[in-house]
This record gives C-alpha cells, structure tokens and sequence, in this order.
C-alpha cells in the first residue's frame, strides 16, 4: 500500500486509478462503505483504488477556530483508510490556494492530471470547489467532460444515517458504546504520556496521564472502561504485557478535573488493570473507551474515593473479561 503526502508523490507514469475523497474524519462506517465501494469498481476494471483525505481539516483554513473535534489523527486516519483495502492513500495537504480553486480547476488538477480518475466514488453530500460551490451533481458533469465516471453513496448503515457530527454528539454525552456502533470500533483518544499530580499511584492505583493533541474529540467527564495501547512497549522490554504482547492492558479510564482534590485542568488518565510497574513517561499512547461506568464524582474523603475506585476496577475487569 502506497502513502502520499501530496500531489507531488504521486508516481510521474501512475495510470489511470478509482478515486474516493472527502475528509473521512473517525473514518465511521459511512465512510467505510464509500471505500468498499471504490475498492469494489477498483477490482472491476483491473485498477488501483485511491483514497483522498485532508490535513489540516479544511474548516481550520477557512474557517479558522471553527472546526470541530477531530476524532482520529491524521496518522490514525490514514492507517484506519489503508487498512480498508486502499492500494494508495494521499494526505493532500489543505491550502488557502486549494480552497480557492474553482470546482472545475480541482477536479482537473487532484483527480484528472495526477491521478488520471476512471471512476470518483464519495459520499452523497459531498462538497468541492471555492465556497463548497461543488456537488455530486456537478461531479458527474464534469466526469462527462474529463472522461470519468462519478457516484454518490448514501452515509448510513444497516439504514441508519451516519456522519462524524453524530458521533460527536454522543462523545459528548458520554456515549461511548453508541459511538462505536457508529464507528465499527471503539473511539481512540492518543497522546504521550507526562507527569501528573501522581496521586493515582499514591491511592494505589498508578495512572498514565495523556497530553491530547489539541481539537481532540474526548469524551464527557466521566469513568470509562477500556483499554491502553501502547505500541512496541513490549518488544522494547523483552516484556510479553502479562498476556497481551500487542502492549494492550484491559484499563480503568478516568476523564475530568479531579474535583475530590479541587483540580482545575481536565486531563485523561488510565489505570492498566493490575499493572504497577509500568513506565510509560514520554510514550505516545492510546485509550480506546468501551463503556462508561460513571458521572465523575467529588467524594467527602480519601477513603470513599478509594472505595469507588475499586469498584470501578472490578467493574472494568468485568466489562473486559480480564
């Protein structure tokens, strides 16, 4: 599988390809089936699929201070769209002069001279061009002139409309198991791992505490089951992760200001079930949410917030089968 950064990546003698574009942002189970559909003509007329994605969000060029938590990275988003059955992913980076063109100058300058399109599949409300003047429709008139053919496929699944504003909407709510539903997976919020308060490990129970990218799309304040990733740490350590030798820990997640302690800044900390005796400091790591288990919560003292936290852990250990 090929990965471009840019028009300028693409091979000087690539032939002719089926493309898909949009933003694909959480890469949900709309966005999927977009992509199994351009894989599906790929295979029909013998050719490589091309998956088109932005960075930065182009609301951030046109709109900046607008754009909407991102729910994967662009890292994360690339890897979730190869791993679909892309031969080639393009990360064409979002310009002011890109958002200026007219829809007919992007069609010609991404999907004719570079990638030579034979078939463009995106979603139904797809939208191109200097102030988004672009649509499906317009796709298809200027695939008759430039020699392509275009399709608009409907974002929903098992007939139930999806979209990354949805999502977000119940990432808010705490939502995390309607997320994933929507998604096809557990929601992932990655960051690298820096020191906190470390009252976790006083309490007894050590935590890595994430710094998020900014624009991250994190969950309401609350207690989450889940799991940490932490890729490699194993095969760094001669370490086979107590039976999980992909790094995974089944985790307690916690999400809030810690008010029991008159905390100001909210931060993301997980608790790896049983496992005092990691150094994660400085490791980029991830969280993926399963379910949420409680409102975060300000207890009258110490020992109650230790009481609820066990009962947090034997909740997630349930909830994890671990």
């Amino acid at each position: 599988m090929r990965r471009w950064h840019g028009l300028d990546e693409v091979p000087a003698d690539w032939g002719r390809s089926v493309v898909t574009i949009g933003v694909f942002d959480g890469v949900h189970r709309g966005h999927q089936r977009i992509v199994a559909r351009a894989s599906e003509f790929a295979r029909e007329l013998g050719l490589p699929s091309v998956v088109i994605t932005f960075d930065p969000h182009p609301d951030e060029v046109v709109r900046p201070g607008t754009h909407p938590p991102l729910l994967c990275s662009p890292k994360r988003r690339a890897e979730l769209l190869a791993g679909l059955g892309a031969d080639a992913v393009m990360i064409l980076p979002f310009t002011l002069e890109l958002s200026r063109m007219g829809p007919d100058e992007f069609v010609q300058s991404v999907l004719v001279d570079r990638l030579h399109a034979a078939r463009v599949v995106v979603g139904e409300d797809f939208r191109f061009g200097h102030k988004a003047r672009g649509d499906v429709a317009l796709l298809r008139e200027l695939g008759d002139k430039y020699d392509f053919e275009a399709e608009g496929v409907p974002l929903v699944a098992n007939g139930e409309p999806i979209s990354s504003t949805r999502i977000r909407e119940r990432l808010s709510a705490g939502d995390v198991d309607g997320a994933a539903q929507l998604l096809g997976r557990p929601h992932r919020v990655e960051g690298v791992v820096v020191r906190g308060a470390r009252r976790g490990r006083e309490l007894g129970f050590p935590t890595a505490n994430l710094e998020t990218p900014s624009h991250t799309a994190i969950p309401s304040d609350g207690v989450y089951a889940g799991y940490l990733n932490c890729a490699g740490y194993g095969r760094a350590r001669n370490d086979d992760s107590a039976g999980f030798p992909d790094a995974c820990w089944p985790a307690a997640i916690s999400i809030g200001t810690n008010p029991t302690f008159e905390g100001q800044e909210r931060t993301v900390e997980a608790y790896a079930l049983d496992r005092d005796d990691l150094d994660l400091y400085g490791e980029h790591v991830s969280v993926d949410f399963a379910v949420r288990l409680r409102d975060t919560l300000k207890f009258d003292s110490i020992e109650s917030l230790i009481d609820q936290m066990r009962r947090d852990v034997e909740r997630a250990r349930e909830i994890t089968g671990s």
